[in-house]
């Protein structure tokens, strides 16, 4: 019988586990055999319409699904209005850069542009036999309504969904698809909906992440973006402080920059969305939504934030330790008490709401993580302060009650989650960055599985909101670019983590299937007994252009399973971070690499017949003695930077290889923690970063 610490998200989705991926060996649905379900069969395949095509939303969407669709022979219909501006256009040169210039075309050849008049539909599109609307049309709900009433009496089996910014379905009488912004890349869409639908299936069989909300105003991500916003222009409005300058304070608080935010997507119409999203949550939910006057006023005029010559570079200062309180009390006050509402009425599941905080509105840490993080003294104590600050908040909804929930598995288990089936565990992590909460999360995965008494593992992404693996997050690391202590921290619990997948289980195996997988994620996969890929999966060590010195044992690990000769691959990985295919590093770093449904069953195969389906490579516990740099053949720089970023890592490689393994987690730690506060480290991609948040 199968066990989960948390349902699966993807579950959600009507898909399954990932367990019972690597059980039958292949994925849940194909995206041939969805576009079937939803187009019909090819050669009869029937169109994707896009209404509104020529805006921000509905260019954006032409062009990711156009891309996606084609090899399906698909026709993409583009409707809007004669004489909108030309939004299609301007997506040409993103497709060239994507998809080179004959691949542009060809999408580009694919997209058909009608005009109509608002009140009757082209008679030229029956021929297309329409079978999928996305509706991305003003947000003005009446207009809306109409829209989908012409498109139902021509073709009455339709299926429709709005990509509208906050009116819940059954205000529309339609399905909802939300995109995230960039709309031209982001893979994101809320999905509102009775069951998961074919539609759905098809966004994830096509590597688009739908994820499951509930029929709510504004659903999630607008309510954590417009609140974050709204909480923000009230704060530069009791305080008399510069937009830019809560900007700043605001990113180093929580992670995005709203302000500049609603002037690179446009000001004149991301203020009428979160003034629109505001404005109706207001009114459903009372004072605490209630757009700020200012708001009003930037929404009637079109401004922007920023003013085109502001003054930052000549008059920046520091808020006081007081000013900074009051914007904390601010900032977190409101979505505190906004996640209370959506906690109550179950937008969503935890991992989904956190994901969408992190993955759509920026937010360095999901609000559940944050909120998991402070406690609940803290948090109810903080929303105390805000009322005092902002007393119509007091008068709206709040429910403390639901943080008095935080010691559940499904508060506990955000970003990683495990399950099993009596005999193999699988352990999924569903952020693509490694930081502190993953660590901990996947040390309680690690405990739970053993308590289950399951001695064999796989360890991989959640194939939902995880489609790579980019490394450590690298917020992770700025107490230790002033703290020694804090990077020695740092590596050497990562580390001890990373070593229970290789001590404490008798087989673990670690599977990349996303686009890539680089410095920390891949130093956490490389402690698995065996480490397998998709063959186009790309792998590197980054660190040394940063640079850092890798903290998770990448300058020794995989070297020490490696056999002499080929060292020397491993030496030029870390030496030159350039990145490679996984199938052109089989038998140095990676055990497996092939198609994913041939990966899939010979990971299941190892899972049930044990090392006699595939030779394991031993970890050398004693020390391997001088390593030859030489032989690596590493690529001359004259980049001076580079170069001492080369011997602060071969020194690391060598310190660490030579010592034994027992020793070696705290020589890599030592090596990783004083490389981190000097000033090479403090000039690059890091400390640059620190820099621009901290100071």
């Amino acid at each position: 019988m199968k066990k989960s610490m948390r349902a699966s998200t993807l579950e959600s989705l009507g898909l399954g586990t990932v367990l019972d991926i690597f059980k039958n060996g292949e994925m849940p649905v194909t995206a041939e055999e969805m576009v079937t379900k939803v187009f019909g069969p090819n050669g009869k395949r029937g169109a994707l319409i896009i209404s509104g095509a020529n805006g921000i939303v509905g260019a954006g969407k032409v062009m990711q699904f156009a891309s996606r669709l084609l090899p399906y022979n698909v026709p993409i219909i583009a409707l809007d209005l004669p004489g909108s501006p030309d939004g299609i256009s301007k997506q040409y040169n993103g497709l060239v850069k994507a998809f080179g210039k004959d691949g542009a075309n060809n999408i580009m050849k694919n997209i058909i542009r009608l005009n109509y008049d608002g009140y009757s539909l082209p008679d030229v599109l029956k021929a297309y036999n329409p079978k999928f609307l996305l509706e991305a049309i003003p947000e003005k709900l009446e207009l809306k309504k109409e829209h989908y009433k012409l498109f139902r009496n021509e073709f009455p089996g339709i299926h429709i969904w709005s990509v509208t910014s906050g009116f819940p379905s059954s205000q529309l009488g339609v399905g909802i698809a939300h995109p995230a912004f960039p709309h031209e890349i982001n893979k994101i869409f809320e999905i509102v909906e009775n069951k998961p639908s074919p539609q759905t299936q098809l966004l994830w069989s096509m590597g688009l992440i739908p994820m499951q909300v509930s029929d709510d105003w504004s659903f999630v991500l607008d309510v954590f973006f417009c609140g974050l916003m709204n909480a923000g222009i009230r704060y530069s409005s009791m305080t008399n402080t510069p937009y830019w300058k809560t900007d700043k304070y605001v990113r180093q608080l929580i992670g995005p920059n709203p302000f500049r935010a609603h002037d690179a997507i446009g000001a004149k119409g991301a203020n009428f969305l979160t003034w629109s999203c505001l404005h109706h949550l207001s009114k459903e939910y009372g004072d605490l939504f209630s757009p700020d006057q200012n708001l009003v006023e930037h929404k009637d005029s079109g401004q922007n934030w920023y003013p085109l010559d502001h003054f930052r570079p000549l008059v920046n200062w520091s808020l006081d330790a007081d000013d900074k309180e009051t914007l904390r009390v601010m900032i977190y006050g409101a979505l505190f008490q906004m996640t209370s509402i959506m906690l109550h009425e179950k937008r969503s599941d935890l991992a989904t709401m956190n994901t969408i905080g992190e993955l759509c509105a920026q937010f360095t840490k999901g609000m559940l993580a944050i909120t998991r993080n402070l406690g609940y003294e803290k948090v109810v104590n903080t929303v105390k302060a805000y009322h005092k600050l902002h007393p119509e908040a007091a008068k709206t909804k709040w429910y403390p009650d639901e943080f008095k929930k935080m010691d559940s598995t499904e508060w506990q288990q955000l970003y990683v989650n495990a399950e099993h089936d009596g005999k193999t565990g699988v352990i999924t992590i569903s952020r693509e960055s490694y930081n502190s909460d993953v660590n901990a999360e996947l040390n309680r995965a690690i405990d739970w599985l053993k308590k289950n008494k399951i001695k064999r593992v796989i360890l991989t992404s959640d194939f939902h909101f995880s489609t790579q693996m980019v490394g450590a997050d690298t917020n992770e690391f700025f107490p230790a670019i002033t703290e020694v202590k804090e990077g020695n921290r740092i590596a050497s619990t990562w580390s001890a983590t990373a070593r229970r997948l290789y001590v404490e289980f008798e087989i673990s195996l670690g599977f990349v299937n996303g686009k890539r997988c680089m410095g920390g994620m891949l130093e956490l996969m490389m402690h698995c007994h065996y480490l397998f890929a998709t063959e186009e999966t790309v792998f590197s060590m980054p660190e040394v252009t940063l640079p850092v010195v890798p903290g998770m044992e990448g300058c020794h690990w995989a070297i020490r399973k490696a056999k002499p000769e080929d060292r020397k691959h491993l030496v030029k990985m870390l030496l030159e971070g350039k990145p490679m295919k996984a199938k052109e590093t089989i038998g140095w770093l990676v055990d497996f690499a092939g198609p994913l449904e041939m990966a899939l069953k010979k990971a299941w195969q190892i899972m049930e017949k044990g090392t006699s389906v595939l030779p394991l490579r031993k970890i050398e516990e004693k020390s391997l003695g001088k390593i030859d740099f030489s032989s690596a053949k590493v690529a001359p720089v004259s980049d001076v930077s580079l170069e001492e970023a080369r011997k602060a890592i071969a020194k690391c490689v060598e310190d660490s290889c030579v010592a034994s393994l027992a020793d070696s987690i705290a020589i890599q730690a030592k090596h990783s923690a004083e490389f981190m506060i000097t000033k090479l480290c403090r000039k690059g991609k890091v400390g640059s970063e620190y820099d621009k948040v901290n100071q």
